[in-house]
């Protein structure tokens, strides 16, 4: 299904401690099946962002969670589920996971499914993240080489958004280190007939 699918927000809201969840969930989709695998796959997520986040935690002060839709077109579906957490100390922690789907079978793609088996995209993506580094002036905590294979990613605007958790590239006062890649400049390594194939300008 290439249409934008239906997403509602659902709101849990607690006093002691200060939680706040907005979480979002498919709605009228064509594929009742299709929808409750995602549906199915977000809550899990977002679950497993909870307790890293010190849900059950009795030092837990406060906790905030939202999400951003970055893509909802052409049969893919990225999002963003943000958890922010404050137990006390200089400051809280945040995360982010992000999720990309098929909307057509409903399941998550991951990095190495966007790309042909043989190609060199970790090193192309690599490369490009190594000249913004330079380009922007990126404060990092130790020289960047390359990224995981299962790097965070999300799709936005033509582009593949690969970023890096606090402190995992550059120090907390940096916040989150985020790449965009135009989906054209990694055009030769994308596997055809593929959600983000469908997603090349001009295809």
């Amino acid at each position: 299904m290439d249409l934008p699918i239906n997403v509602q927000t659902k709101k849990i809201q607690l006093d002691s401690p200060n939680i706040t969840i907005h979480y979002p969930i498919i709605e009228q989709f064509s594929n009742p099946d299709i929808q409750h695998r995602m549906n199915a796959k977000i809550i899990s997520t977002l679950n497993e962002l909870l307790l890293e986040q010190n849900y059950h935690s009795p030092n837990l002060v406060e906790l905030v969670a939202s999400y951003e839709i970055k893509t909802n077109e052409r049969g893919i579906f990225s999002l963003n589920l943000i958890v922010y957490s404050f137990t006390g100390g200089a400051h809280g922690m945040t995360v982010v996971k992000s999720l990309t789907f098929d909307t057509a079978s409903g399941n998550v793609l991951t990095l190495p499914q966007l790309f042909k088996s043989d190609s060199s995209y970790i090193d192309t993506i690599s490369n490009e993240i190594k000249k913004d580094i330079q380009k922007w002036q990126v404060v990092v905590i130790e020289p960047f080489d390359t990224i995981k294979p299962d790097q965070d990613f999300y799709i936005a605007d033509n582009s593949l958004v690969v970023y890096f958790q606090l402190y995992e590239l550059a120090p907390y006062s940096s916040g989150f280190p985020y790449f965009p890649i135009p989906l054209l400049d990694l055009q030769k390594h994308i596997a055809p007939n593929t959600p983000l194939d469908k997603l090349l300008p001009f295809t």
